[in-house]
């Protein structure tokens, strides 16, 4: 009998017991994302203390034991006893949902952290948060554990001579209860996080020191630039076209209060497209109402500018958006006194008036700097007109290779050996690096469930070539075929045809670089299969280690030195694969294909703005970033797989 449904099914999670319950609704999850989301939960409260002009120096601290506290010399949380809750501002704030101090304007005239459910929520998913605060002529205290206060808070002492005042909130996620075991906060993508903070918050420092390894690591970021100096940074590795664009103006809105729009955009040579977007410091990942508003007057200008200088003629289209925004890096922070967000994760800005107010910023700089700078300006419109032609001829090649695609029944001979399973959940293909190792594969795979692509050679490096000289290389053209995606604006994982795409490659530099070459085509081209899951990574062996009848497979140099020393001084047989040709169909099976054994790497992006400046680096045109970059890893990477 079904379970019944009646008055006393409804529950309600008192406290904070919702957060614990739910994470994926305050921080988005459990995952190494909503891990990190707890510390910029904290460090956005120091930032609307610095936006209020309270505060310039905030310290990020990863201690030896993977706890974090943050630092800030602001006013310091209030401590004293709030009347309609008889309880202190400081446990109100960090043990109540929706409690703050920013849903007027009195204290904070804009602010991030306007839910009044960041602390909570912290402290909620730590297993241990202590707070100290600085203020009133006192060091203040109070501990929580999950959530829970273990004392009201406490006055320690008086402050010190020469002592500032401000918050430091210490906590230890709750690796226990809430968050996997193997998860730790990653130096790089707090960086990269803090050094945006810095750029759209100019005039504050903040500084990161993680205390975990053998020598610490310490930087401090302060910049007086703002956007400008953004825009530079992100395109120091890129070949700039011209100055940065840059647009700042306070609008007064007759309901929303006074807007404050900030912009810098700036065109370089390449073909990727870089936008960044900003709500009161917090970075709108996914876009938003100011994100669209950028966009729409870029390619509105840039077309009527192309008019009336002549280079678009009367019979002539306007140039499209993608057109208009190939090749451009911009950056747009709006400080808005109620920003609307989507969710409490804050990744997309959903105010409606925000539009056309970033529109007509972003419409007036874009206009004068291209009526003072007529040299720029045609080099901007020429571009697009490049850019035009460049796409027009791409939509021929995308669709010569579907319909293509379409009368092959998504079947090449020769290439494509299929499985028999139709249904895409089930189903997983293998991108393998040559014919040897194809034909390898083929042998070693279950047909019911596994398919192959062999590619020949090393694909066209995807980050230096616009869409339509890539649709003619016919390796790519073989994986749109397979996969039945289509490709860029066209990609629709619709038609995935399988569940699972595995890149196979050779443990050697070869094989690395096809590898790099694969994933810069699916970062750029069909970064929704990253998004959602499907791209992974084989794991094959680098060793095999016979002893007697026994087989030991190793899979790291590291692997294999401490596989060696426990064999002492034991006969063995030691087979070093330079090649997944160089194995059998069996053991290519029972080591990387079957499902019971294998081990896969999945491949996601923690941090888009790292991974996009990543492949631009490497991938790029510019010689000069790359020899540096290896010059200062090379060290480092002879040793990632000890």
């Amino acid at each position: 009998m079904a379970n019944q449904y009646t008055a006393d099914s409804i529950q309600v999670l008192e406290g904070l017991e919702a957060v614990r319950r739910r994470p994926g609704m305050y921080v988005g999850g459990t995952d190494i994302k909503a891990l990190h989301h707890l510390v910029y939960e904290i460090v956005d409260n120091s930032v609307d203390e610095a936006l209020a002009g309270r505060c310039d120096r905030i310290s990020v601290k990863i201690h030896k034991d993977g706890s974090v506290s943050i630092t800030d010399n602001g006013v310091g949380i209030p401590v004293g006893i709030n009347k309609k809750k008889g309880v202190s501002a400081l446990e109100l704030v960090h043990t109540t949902l929706h409690a703050g101090g920013k849903f007027d304007n009195d204290a904070y005239k804009v602010s991030g952290g306007l839910h009044g459910v960041g602390a909570a929520a912290v402290n909620a998913l730590s297993e241990i948060l202590h707070v100290t605060v600085r203020r009133d002529g006192h060091l203040w205290e109070q501990e929580f554990k999950r959530g829970i206060p273990q004392y009201s808070v406490r006055k320690v002492r008086k402050l010190k001579k020469g002592e500032v005042t401000g918050t430091t909130t210490h906590f230890m996620p709750d690796y226990a209860e809430i968050f996997d075991a193997d998860l730790e906060f990653k130096y790089e993508t707090l960086v990269n996080r803090f050094r945006e903070m810095a750029f759209v918050t100019s005039g504050i420092y903040l500084s990161l020191i993680d205390e975990r390894g053998a020598i610490p690591k310490e930087i401090t970021f302060y910049f007086e630039g703002g956007l400008s100096a953004f825009v530079r940074y992100l395109n120091r590795n890129r070949q700039a076209l011209h100055p940065p664009i840059v647009g700042k103006k306070e609008v007064v809105h007759e309901t929303a209060g006074t807007i404050e729009v900030e912009m810098a955009l700036q065109y370089t040579g390449g073909v990727t497209t870089s936008e960044y977007s900003f709500a009161n410091t917090i970075n709108t990942h996914d876009g938003g109402t100011h994100q669209s508003g950028l966009r729409t007057a870029v390619t509105r200008i840039i077309n009527s500018y192309a008019r009336k200088q002549g280079y678009l003629k009367e019979k002539d289209n306007n140039f499209s958006s993608d057109d208009t925004l190939e090749g451009m890096t911009a950056v747009v922070n709006v400080k808005h006194p109620d920003p609307q967000f989507e969710s409490q994760t804050k990744v997309k800005l959903m105010n409606s008036e925000v539009r056309g107010i970033v529109a007509g910023v972003t419409a007036d700089a874009l206009s004068q700097f291209l009526e003072e700078n007529p040299r720029y300006a045609k080099t901007i419109v020429e571009r697009c007109l490049t850019s035009s032609r460049a796409r027009a001829a791409a939509k021929k090649a995308r669709e010569l290779v579907m319909r293509k695609s379409a009368l092959e029944s998504l079947t090449l001979p020769g290439k494509l050996a299929d499985c028999s399973e139709r249904t895409p959940e089930k189903c997983e293909i293998y991108i393998v690096e040559g014919d040897s190792a194809g034909g390898t594969a083929k042998q070693g795979r279950d047909r019911h469930f596994q398919a192959i692509l062999p590619l020949r050679g090393k694909i066209l490096n995807t980050e230096r070539a616009r869409l339509d000289k890539i649709l003619a290389n016919n390796e790519v053209k073989a994986l749109i075929s397979a996969l039945g995606t289509g490709i860029g604006e066209t990609f629709t994982l619709d038609n995935l045809r399988y569940g699972r795409v595995i890149i196979m490659t050779d443990a050697d530099v070869d094989g690395s670089h096809i590898r790099t070459l694969l994933l810069t085509l699916f970062f750029r081209y069909m970064p929704d299969l990253i998004n959602d899951g499907h791209l992974y990574i084989a794991q094959p062996p680098l060793y095999m280690v016979k002893e007697g009848k026994k087989v030991h497979y190793t899979y790291t140099e590291g692997e294999q030195a401490r596989l060696m020393k426990t064999m002492g001084d034991k006969k063995i047989k030691l087979q070093r694969y330079k090649g997944l040709g160089e194995m059998n169909a069996e053991q290519l099976w029972e080591t990387t294909m079957d499902p019971d054994v294998r081990t896969l790497l999945q491949v996601t992006v923690d941090d888009a703005v790292l991974a996009d400046q990543t492949f631009d680096m490497l991938m790029g045109s510019e010689v000069a970033p790359r020899r540096r970059f290896i010059t200062t890893n090379a060290a480092e990477v002879r040793n990632l797989d000890v």
